[in-house]
């Protein structure tokens, strides 16, 4: 297909050439001049419109104030040595002025406006070219034009913010897909890496007692069917992401997979929680989740105690276990920094510490919630 032919960029659209039609006027006027004066102004009208042409092509570049200083020089020209209609071109530079980005190059072009504007006036009115009269009807017009490029220029820095707003979005929107996809993969690793490794760890005793003890191997076969099941619909949920999980949740749901394991579980602490929010309380309940996780994998424990402190102004947790706890190279692996994440979206802290076991401590800072009681919080 044949590319269609544009005197203008395309980006500005039609508005380029809705002004050529302003070019009639000096065009006709014109007429009425003679001999080589004439052909001059013509030849001054040309390039007038070629530089008018080059500006939209050359904004950005640094050809444009060649183009523009040209433009206005064209200008200059008519109003001093044709006649003072001629200043009324000065609509076509206004608008060029306003799209200097720099305040210094935008200071510059408005001060070579204003000197092709004023000066054609005070001269022609010194030279009794022009009467005082005449000088006050062309007055409005030279304020539009002053006025003009300030208003260009804000216009061309309202879409410049607006595109930078648009591209600011679009860099949220990749963010947060990429941190959805980062937090997708943490609840995955979160829900579904204790209970493959408990389903493991049963596989393996199932196979050791298969022969030897029939009774106990139905047992603990019935035991990996409700982990899987229990996993099946921690999937479900997190898919769907339905609800969130709550600290007295998680802490039965701790209690049944450490007795899987042949784990013994001891709590002591609160069992309300209601005052924290439930971000709180899913991202907590996250964090414990894959401390019992690494007691199952890594530690070989045969106990593990949970204390839940609720203070004034944070609540600290404690997981112990008595087991041989992670090497000291692994004892960050991707499940702790994980946790260590989780725990900085709501300000909290983690320290691992081995003392007759692995001691994992997360320390959450509490906000109180405001009440209002006859129109002012307490």
């Amino acid at each position: 297909m044949k590319k269609a032919i544009s005197i203008f960029p395309k980006e500005f659209g039609f508005f380029p050439y809705i002004f050529l039609v302003y070019t009639i006027m000096p065009f006709l006027s014109l007429l009425k001049e003679s001999g080589v004066k004439q052909g001059i102004g013509y030849g001054m009208l040309l390039l007038f419109v070629a530089a008018y042409r080059q500006l939209f092509c050359s904004v950005g570049k640094a050809s444009f104030t060649y183009w523009l200083i040209m433009q206005m020089a064209v200008i200059l020209i008519y109003s001093v040595f044709y006649n003072i209609t001629y200043i009324y071109l000065g609509f076509f530079p206004t608008n060029f002025v306003g799209y200097y980005k720099e305040k210094t190059n935008f200071n510059r072009a408005f001060c070579a406006l204003i000197f092709i504007l004023l000066f054609p006036c005070l001269y022609q009115f010194s030279a009794n070219s022009v009467s005082l009269r005449e000088l006050f009807s062309v007055l409005p017009f030279l304020v539009i034009m002053l006025i003009s490029p300030f208003g260009i220029r804000s216009m061309f820095r309202r879409i410049e913010l607006e595109n930078k707003l648009a591209q600011a979005n679009e860099q949220i929107k990749e963010l947060s897909k990429r941190e959805e996809r980062v937090r997708i993969a943490r609840d995955l690793h979160d829900t579904l890496g204790h209970t493959l490794s408990l389903l493991t760890l049963k596989s393996q005793l199932i196979q050791r007692l298969a022969a030897s003890d029939p009774e106990r191997t139905k047992l603990e076969a019935k035991e990996m069917e409700t982990s899987s099941r229990s996993a099946l619909k921690q999937v479900r949920e997190l898919v769907s992401d339905m609800r969130t999980v709550t600290i007295t949740e998680e802490l039965v749901n701790i209690q049944h997979i450490l007795r899987a394991g042949n784990i013994t579980f001891q709590y002591e602490g609160a069992d309300d929680f209601s005052a924290i929010s439930p971000v709180t309380q899913n991202i907590i309940s996250m964090c414990m989740r894959e401390a019992v996780t690494n007691i199952i994998k890594h530690s070989k424990a045969t106990h593990c105690a949970i204390t839940i402190s609720q203070f004034a102004d944070k609540m600290r947790i404690v997981i112990r276990d008595d087991g041989k706890g992670a090497p000291k190279e692994k004892m960050f692996g991707n499940g702790l920094r994980g946790m260590e994440e989780r725990l900085i979206l709501i300000e909290g802290g983690l320290t691992v510490s081995d003392h007759n076991g692995t001691v994992v401590a997360l320390t959450i800072p509490l906000i109180k919630k405001s009440r209002m009681i006859g129109g002012r919080k307490e």
